[in-house]
């Protein structure tokens, strides 16, 4: 069972074994079952197994497209026009935002609740039908619908605070750009302690959130704290926000090293192309969720200030 990204949530990042009952894996072609052939057939098998890899090692390396089968470069390529398609719909997002500003001297939260709303369902929608089929589709409409959520809620901050978005697309690539050098190095690896710990603390997150919205929206904490308990309440001076906030950054980090792993498991098992999509999915709900932290952390800084 994942305990991490439920994108992940799938056999093919999980189960070693889970290459056997793909398209052209040893179940799949009749092969290999216990019991199957006589000593001679297995002997002749043998032969044509070792020739085979003979060949291989002779050949020239193959990629996804040549094998049909997930590789690093592959879900690679898939996550960076992932992240184009959310950063094109992130400019329409914007300028919608921005429209009646001329006219009413507001911005529209509308991108931003729309993006948010469809972005949400989109993906419960792929988590929970890719254990039966990927559907690229749905991926690509929710990258659309995360751009417009993300567009919309960076040009509303941008209004409040000049400067802001920058700062947190800078974080944001700091700390993914960091993140994969150490996992790549092998510094950083997910353990099951550590994983643990990183869902108790998830938990324990998710509860003050709830508890944070409720005693915003009835009105419990004092006017003018705009983020709630992260902005009225301190701790040695500190807002309570920054402090969660920083956890959650780290928090954030942590799910891309698991993010990166399960990518990796699923090349181990031989997992078909096109869960190169998820992978992408996967990492792009990580790090949408590590901007939005940077961006409240740095308002949140800014508005006590």
């Amino acid at each position: 069972m994942a305990l991490n990204n439920p994108a992940f949530n799938n056999p093919a990042f999980q189960d070693p074994r889970a290459v056997q009952t793909y398209p052209g894996g040893p179940q799949a072609a009749g092969i290999g079952g216990p019991g199957q052939f006589s000593s001679a057939q297995r002997m002749g098998a043998d032969v044509a197994a070792q020739a085979q890899m003979e060949g291989m090692y002779a050949a020239p390396a193959a990629g996804a497209r040549e094998t049909d089968r997930m590789t690093v470069e592959d879900t690679v390529v898939k996550t960076v026009s992932l992240f184009a398609i959310l950063v094109a719909t992130a400019v329409v997002g914007w300028v919608w935002t921005m429209s009646p500003v001329a006219e009413t001297g507001a911005p529209t939260i509308l991108p931003w609740i729309i993006g948010g709303l469809v972005g949400f369902v989109l993906s419960m929608v792929i988590i929970f039908t890719s254990r039966k089929k990927v559907r690229p589709a749905l991926i690509f409409a929710y990258a659309a619908a995360e751009g417009l959520f993300v567009g919309g809620i960076s040009a509303f901050f941008e209004m409040l605070f000049p400067g802001i978005v920058m700062q947190a697309t800078l974080g944001t690539l700091a700390v993914v750009g960091v993140t994969l050098a150490l996992f790549a190095s092998g510094k950083v690896r997910a353990s099951k302690r550590a994983t643990k710990i990183f869902m108790i603390a998830m938990i324990g997150y998710l509860v003050f959130s709830l508890l944070n919205v409720g005693l915003m929206f009835f009105g419990v904490l004092p006017e003018g704290a705009m983020f709630g308990l992260h902005s009225s309440v301190e701790i040695m001076g500190i807002p309570l926000g920054v402090i969660i906030g920083v956890l959650v950054v780290l928090m954030a980090a942590y799910s891309l090293v698991l993010d990166f792993d399960q990518i990796q498991q699923g090349v181990r098992n031989g997992a078909p192309r096109q869960y190169g999509w998820l992978g992408g999915f996967g990492i792009m709900v990580t790090v949408v969720w590590l901007y939005v932290e940077i961006l409240r952390i740095i308002a949140i800084v800014r508005s006590s200030n």
